[in-house]
């Protein structure tokens, strides 16, 4: 591959500068996913939303991939374009969020991606090369995004209406 092609990789792969961060690298791309998302993730619709996060998880992937030959080493701590696509994943249904919900958001999808729990874990085996990275940042994603749910329907059914619906037919 040309060197442009690879330095390409490592640039998106790592979403500079913030997986070449000395401290927990992870936890950084997750804060620029976080810090991002309300300028180019949150205004985009719902179907939008979704074709953004599937050419992250193709072209994160193929990047993620060329990253770990590049660099010699099974899922690089450098690596961080799978923070981002998870941490985007926990607020795909939700139109408009604060910033409590934001932080919410964020310590619920590290928490899941650093405990790992059950399927986290388990899916880290799923796929092959930087698929496989990906794949587990997605499923601690749903995870975080499931409690979030769970938490808009505590709030919803208690009066409060602060997390925000774009699904389609849940226009709260």
């Amino acid at each position: 591959m040309s060197k442009f092609i690879d330095r390409l990789a490592l640039l998106f792969s790592r979403v500079e500068p913030a997986g070449l961060s000395p401290l927990m690298p992870g936890t950084c791309g997750s804060a620029v996913a976080i810090m991002l998302a309300p300028f180019i993730f949150m205004p985009l619709g719902f179907w939008t939303r979704l074709l953004v996060l599937a050419a992250l998880f193709g072209v994160g992937g193929l990047a993620a991939s060329r990253a770990e030959v590049l660099l010699g080493e099974k899922d690089p701590g450098s690596v961080v374009i799978d923070e981002v696509l998870g941490q985007w994943l926990a607020l795909l249904p939700f139109a408009s969020l604060g910033w409590w919900e934001y932080a919410l958001a964020f310590g619920l999808f590290r928490l899941f991606d650093i405990w790992k729990p059950g399927p986290v874990r388990a899916s880290e085996d799923w796929l092959p090369g930087g698929f496989g990275v990906m794949i587990d940042d997605v499923v601690a994603g749903a995870c975080a995004l499931l409690v979030m749910l769970a938490l808009h329907a505590i709030l919803f059914w208690t009066g409060v209406k602060s997390l925000r619906f774009i699904l389609p037919g849940f226009g709260l």
